[in-house]
């Protein structure tokens, strides 16, 4: 076969593979077999690999990803993706209604939808080709995703029929059951973290930078909306318009309808409400749009959302179940967390088993007894919580569920400090999860990101004797770990899974463990774990005391001098820090070449922003708000969120919220633009500029042409 000839098979090729994933994933009605369509697809990849220049940009090879995206650029939006008004009850659906019928004085249809628990995605379409997607990310602007979007499979790349010549479709990206199961099952082998509800998996997925991860993971997606100029929509109304994108390629959900009336709409909320357990995605609520785009032009908009559209919320799913025994789980800090096991129950969308009782008086509330069956929902539709129980069902003779007095993993007398609710074992230099849930924060990616190592990893270690503690991380070397490996039997898990330290994970964590030698001093100083000090807290130590020697020396007293550290925090500092025990691992972690003291930086010698607390607020074009808010602080000034009389300016830039701009006037704050901001730094500071790290960890000076 020639070029010219294998050109014209390509064409056909790609057209008629796309012909049968349209029967396929948007018709739901194949016309051939998964082999015969292998092995299309394997005569088009053998073409394209023998004339790599005839590869089309819609080619159906192209959804098997490939592409290593280092950075997620961020788009404007040619059009605002604004957010729906949420509803809980349907007297607020009913006041919706009404509103409408006020406004508009005619017969005014409805259409209902399936609200998606998803990820929003914007996807651009020109002259019928698939052109990017981008995420809402601030409903202003978003990343653009579009190698990852190209994976999904009933996202069209090529469109049918007669199109308009450019237009957007607003839809949902969303993980089915089947994927989120399969995954799931597959990072819990690895001994990785698992996903807490498809949502997040998706979220998470849609984001990877290797797009071939992507199109391992099956995400699936819906369109719901059309977006183009309004002197350049074709249709009259919403349900035309999606009936015409689904006959053009999009993935359109069949169920929705045309409602009339309240009554219509309460029938359709009501019966989506118990079938939406059947579905196999997630679903979290029901979408009533006005359907007459003439009417909506009316309605219009507020500053949020649209006045034609509103989202009726599903009550959180309830589930009932037996509770067959309580575990007591010991945290990094000692903390006691009460875990109930469950009778496996499905509840919205996945199997729970357990469930937490946050603490001793929880329990107590609820006067919980074995065998109790207990009322189970997710809060937030992600963490599993009961928040009943069925004492008529209660059997005779059962035994309350008490609290336990002693450590479950070493025995230790439990204590209680005065005003706090939680028991916690004492023993926080022998205790093996403790010290097990301090490696594995010191780790962490907010912390030192040593990738490759996780829960399960570090159950290994410690049990091989290598780690004590995190210090002993830096002792570890590839023949060390190489080979090792683990089957780990979860009580509360059918089956187990085998962790193993193969050659690429080996290379990977000595890697990952040299290259965490550069991180800042502030990731450091969270990574120790000292009890209450969250990441914001350790940057601003890091900052005011410039090393871990000045920390070691200060007192209570002058800790408590930093911004946002209080008595508490401080003496947990100091608690932590007279432990001599912790001192040794301090000057392990720096003779391994760790950071323990501040870079010090090329700042200006006026510190024009030196005592002033500036809000940042809007959308910058010259830089981010993070780029804003380090400049204030190399300059001496103090970032603070919210606005009162101490407030010394406003950093504004566009669509600064209504509500901060109306308190700021009412205070006499003044309000800076981008512009006004940037040329006070100039005039005040003398054209100095402060030196800022870059992402290669070596000093650069940051220039702006002003």
């Amino acid at each position: 076969m020639n070029k010219e000839e294998a050109k014209i098979k390509i064409g056909e090729l790609c057209k008629t593979i796309e012909n049968h994933n349209y029967n396929y994933y948007i018709l739901a009605n194949p016309t051939i077999s998964d082999y015969d369509f292998d092995m299309l697809l394997n005569e088009l990849i053998a073409l394209e690999q023998q004339y790599p220049d005839l590869v089309l940009p819609d080619s159906p090879t192209q959804r098997v990803g490939g592409d290593i995206t280092k950075e997620f650029k961020t788009v404007k939006h040619r059009y605002p993706m604004l957010s729906l008004s949420n509803s809980y009850n349907i007297d607020e659906v009913k006041e919706f209604i009404s509103r409408i019928k006020k406004t508009v004085e005619e017969k005014v249809e409805f259409v209902c939808e399936l609200k998606f628990d998803g990820i929003s995605i914007s996807l651009t379409y020109e002259n019928g080709l698939f052109v990017k997607a981008v995420t809402r990310g601030d409903g202003t602007q978003g990343d653009d995703v579009s190698a990852n979007a190209r994976t999904i499979r009933n996202i069209p790349l090529r469109l049918k029929g007669n199109y308009p010549d450019f237009f957007e479709m607003r839809g949902e990206i969303i993980m089915p059951h089947s994927s989120f199961n399969a995954i799931n099952a597959e990072r819990e082998e690895l001994g990785l973290q698992t996903f807490a509800n498809p949502r997040n998996a998706a979220a998470g997925t849609i984001k990877l930078q290797d797009s071939k991860e992507v199109a391992k993971r099956k995400l699936d997606q819906y369109c719901y909306f059309m977006m183009m100029d309004d002197d350049k929509m074709i249709f009259k109304n919403h349900y035309e318009s999606l009936m015409a994108a689904k006959q053009w390629g999009f993935n359109i959900s069949n169920f929705m309808a045309i409602c009339n009336d309240i009554d219509d709409i309460e029938d359709f909320i009501n019966y989506w409400d118990e079938k939406r357990k059947d579905l196999p995605f997630d679903i979290d609520g029901i979408v009533i749009k006005v359907n007459d785009f003439r009417q909506r032009e009316l309605l219009g908009y507020t500053a949020k959302s649209p006045r034609w559209a509103i989202a009726y919320k599903f009550k959180a799913e309830e589930a009932h179940t037996k509770l067959l025994s309580v575990d007591f789980q010991v945290g990094r800090h000692g903390t006691i967390t009460p875990v109930a096991n469950l009778d496996p129950v499905q509840l919205a969308g996945t199997i729970v088993k357990r469930a937490t009782l946050h603490n001793s008086d929880f329990i107590e509330q609820l006067d919980l007894h074995y065998d109790d069956i207990v009322s189970v929902e997710k809060g937030g539709e992600i963490i599993p919580k009961i928040t009943s129980v069925d004492i008529s069902k209660r059997k005779e003779n059962s035994k309350k569920v008490t609290f336990i007095d002693k450590c479950p993993e070493c025995g230790t007398q439990l204590i209680k400090a005065e005003g706090e609710t939680a028991w916690y074992c004492p023993n926080t230099l022998g205790c093996p999860p403790q010290i097990k849930g301090r490696i594995e924060h010191f780790i962490g990616r907010k912390a030192m990101n040593i990738e490759s190592l996780g829960e399960g990893k570090v159950e290994v270690l410690f049990d091989n004797n290598l780690i004590k503690d995190y210090s002993d991380l830096y002792d570890l070397t590839y023949e060390k770990i190489f080979g090792l490996e683990k089957i780990i039997v979860d009580d509360n898990e059918p089956g187990s899974r085998k962790v193993s330290f193969k050659d690429k994970t080996a290379n990977n964590i000595i890697e990952a463990l040299e290259k965490s030698k550069s991180v800042p001093f502030a990731r450091v100083l969270y990574a120790l774990g000292i009890k209450y000090v969250g990441e914001t807290t350790a940057k601003l130590i890091a900052k005011t005391m410039g090393s871990i020697d000045n920390i070691i020396k200060a007192s209570a007293e002058e800790l408590t001098e930093i911004d946002e550290v209080g008595e508490k925090i401080a003496l947990s500092i100091k608690e932590f820090l007279n432990n001599e025990r912790n001192v040794c691992i301090i000057n392990k972690l720096r003779s391994a070449g760790l950071q323990f003291e501040q870079e010090r930086k090329e700042i200006s010698e006026n510190q024009v922003l030196s005592g002033l607390s500036i809000v940042v607020s809007g959308v910058f074009s010259t830089m981010s708000r993070d780029e804003i808010k380090q400049i204030i602080e190399d300059l001496g000034g103090k970032n603070v969120s919210s606005i009162s009389k101490k407030t010394s300016f406003i950093a504004a830039g566009d669509k600064m919220g209504p509500e901060k701009k109306k308190k700021a006037e009412s205070l006499g704050i003044e309000i800076k633009t981008e512009q006004e901001f940037l040329k006070f730094i100039k005039t005040t500071s003398d054209d100095s500029v402060p030196a800022k790290e870059d992402t290669a960890g070596t000093q650069g000076v940051l220039e702006f042409d002003f």
